[in-house]
């Protein structure tokens, strides 16, 4: 009894590091759609300034945790960084530029409930793990309601809804699913940072060999710099190991569907900064996504079954 306390209480906390670190990533589609319209910047000189931004602070901070332990790791899972770190590289191009095609309503919308989806049938397949009838009626929930709140968002009347884009987001879901099933493999043997830390070098890395053959921009304004410091650090470096940190204790449906607290955290922001407003049917879907939510966090965040 005691020991499924612990369990449960585990788990509620690895769930709330998982939907803080969704509402970190809602600011990624705001705060990219800023640096498009201040400066001359393409996605991936974007993605990769993000990802190479992060790779000294999660260095440093491993080095600073682990010493050298930091450096051993198995060749099967160098090999899953590897995976991540090459996933990772292009998930962060598929996205943001997603984000320029179809901007951040279509590209959130597709990225985020088809993500989940994938998660949770790769999972039963590849992980074995099987979720709960509480995780399903929220991961369902969730993804109605965050269809509802992109899907009827107010338009700004300059959204491009391209295929091509429709496209870069399915391909964005996809690098999601899989970064969120190898990161919950590697959670449970890891320090929180080292797998984070060596995964986003080796896609830095990628970034930096595409980006030098195809040209990247480093013309930017103190403001522009600025955001991509904070993308760097904040909703990439803190919110990846608060995730990887969370997933020690949950299963991977579970945190993909907590993260669709993402949308809604983008939907705010668009608010409280653009002034933009929900429609009457948008605000149905965040009551329906808070309200999954809600049940995820109380019926799902069990430690039975994980």
């Amino acid at each position: 009894m005691l020991s499924h306390s612990y369990d449960r209480a585990a788990s509620r906390r690895g769930l709330l590091l998982i939907l803080l670190s969704g509402v970190l990533w809602g600011t990624v589609g705001i705060t990219s759609k800023t640096l498009y319209g201040i400066s001359a910047t393409t996605p991936l000189s974007v993605g990769f300034f993000r990802l190479a931004i992060s790779v000294p602070v999660l260095l440093s901070a491993c080095w600073i945790s682990q010493r050298r332990k930091m450096f051993e790791v198995s060749r099967h899972d160098l090999a899953l960084m590897f995976l991540t770190g090459l996933v990772t590289a292009l998930y962060q191009l598929f996205y943001l530029a997603s984000v320029e095609r179809a901007g951040v309503a279509i590209a959130t919308l597709i990225t985020l409930c088809t993500a989940p989806i994938m998660v949770a049938v790769f999972s039963v397949i590849i992980t074995k793990e099987k979720p709960s009838k509480f995780v399903i009626i929220a991961l369902v929930g969730a993804l109605v309601g965050t269809a509802i709140l992109v899907g009827f968002q107010e338009s700004t009347g300059d959204m491009s809804r391209s295929l091509s884009g429709k496209f870069l987001a399915l391909g964005s879901a996809l690098g999601y699913a899989i970064i969120t099933l190898t990161t919950r493999k590697l959670a449970v043997r890891y320090h929180p940072i080292q797998p984070i830390a060596i995964s986003f070098t080796i896609g830095a890395a990628i970034l930096f060999v595409i980006a030098i053959s195809q040209g990247v921009v480093v013309d930017y304004s103190p403001i522009g710099w600025s955001l991509l410091v904070y993308l760097g650090v904040i909703p990439t470096a803190l919110a990846y190991v608060l995730f990887i940190t969370g997933m020690r204790h949950t299963t991977a449906t579970v945190a993909s569907t907590a993260t669709l607290i993402e949308p809604l955290t983008s939907t705010i922001l668009a608010w409280l900064v653009f002034g933009e407003h929900f429609s009457p049917m948008g605000s149905v879907g965040v009551a329906l996504l808070v309200g999954s939510l809600v049940l995820l966090f109380r019926c799902g965040s069990s430690g039975r079954g994980r």
